[in-house]
């Protein structure tokens, strides 16, 4: 809104000054985005080293900032190497509908309040719709690769999703409960609180407090983070469905994980921290932007995702169904009819 209005007092036409600042939105927030992960990325390695008592990377720029941008320019330089095998025009689409699923799924995520790309009623859908379709990357890439370790891993990828998106839709329809709304920015609007503990009213601190690891540990398993990285075990599998894959097809893979792994914290946060809500309503907590909050409590669930990598060791395969299937799966389908029990006959009378 803010660029339309710039740009029409420009003089431009409403259309095209919509169009172009729809462009420049998308465009800057992209490059936020961008940036953040290389960060992120670093202090994931960084994270990982502290816990096995080592340094990670310290040599390229100051305090080794500037490694993720070093690896990137590798990346972008080296030579695309087609399997001679290969199905060519399905192996280079797979990795391009990784990501763009992976950037496409931020679009209905609010920073603040109105500080988001679309601010759609139905936004959780769209959201759990990106995030499903996020496999058919992996299944294309492992599929076109006509290799067997490829293949098996797209195979495990099919059927991890399909175990830990049951249990991920069930969470999300107990906040659904919770909140009366589908629209993302409303969900952490509902968790809003006048007192000075506001965070006593986020969903966290609510009936739905066990929805919360039950949501953290589908995210893990749902973008094929540790101990769930089954998919890319290189113990079986070698590398999983990108062991064909190099320079920027692979770094376009990457990219498009921990997209989806950020994207999950950042769920985390909407659902159950309260998203742009600062946790104590006074001075100077709310002197903090909403979008400082929410970009912290990223922050936070992303040590949480790299603290488990670092020390939890990797599910067997029969593991991995049995938690998805015999425990997840129960209990959030229980925790439905609990909450909808709740919101009906206990929530009306506090």
């Amino acid at each position: 809104m803010l660029f339309t209005n710039l740009f029409a007092h420009w003089g431009w036409n409403h259309s095209f000054a919509w169009f172009t600042s729809q462009f420049v939105t998308i465009l800057l927030f992209d490059v936020f985005l961008l940036v953040s992960i290389a960060f992120l990325l670093l202090a994931d390695r960084k994270i990982w080293a502290a816990v096995q008592m080592r340094r990670g990377p310290n040599v390229v720029g100051p305090f080794g900032l500037l490694q993720t941008f070093a690896d990137l320019f590798k990346f972008l330089f080296k030579e695309v190497i087609i399997p001679s095998s290969a199905n060519k025009v399905i192996f280079m689409i797979a990795p391009l509908v990784t990501v763009t699923l992976a950037f496409a799924g931020w679009a209905v995520v609010p920073w603040d309040n109105h500080w988001v790309v679309a601010d759609i009623n139905v936004g959780i859908l769209y959201l759990f719709a990106m995030s499903s379709l996020g496999v058919y990357g992996i299944i294309m890439a492992g599929w076109a690769s006509n290799s067997k370790y490829p293949f098996l891993s797209a195979l495990r990828a099919a059927a991890q999703m399909v175990s830990y998106e049951v249990s991920i839709g069930f969470v999300i329809i107990t906040v659904l409960l919770f909140a009366g709304s589908l629209n993302l920015s409303d969900i952490v609007r509902a968790q809003a609180m006048t007192g000075t503990f506001a965070l006593l009213h986020w969903n966290v601190f609510s009936i739905l407090f066990p929805m919360l690891p039950i949501f953290f540990v589908s995210a893990l398993a749902e973008t094929n983070r540790p101990p769930f990285d089954l998919v890319e075990a290189e113990s079986e599998l070698v590398a999983g469905f990108f062991v064909e894959y190099s320079s920027t097809p692979f770094l376009l893979f990457f990219l498009g994980e921990y997209l989806s792994i950020v994207l999950m914290c950042a769920m985390c946060s909407i659902l159950f921290l309260g998203g742009w809500l600062p946790p104590l309503n006074i001075a100077p907590f709310t002197w903090l932007p909403g979008a400082v909050w929410f970009f912290l409590k990223i922050c936070f669930f992303f040590f949480m995702f790299a603290m488990v990598k670092a020390m939890v060791p990797r599910y067997r395969y029969d593991q991995l169904m049995r938690l998805g299937w015999k425990v997840f799966l129960p209990t959030s389908l229980l925790w439905v009819v609990v909450t909808a029990g709740w919101v009906l006959f206990v929530r009306p009378h506090l």
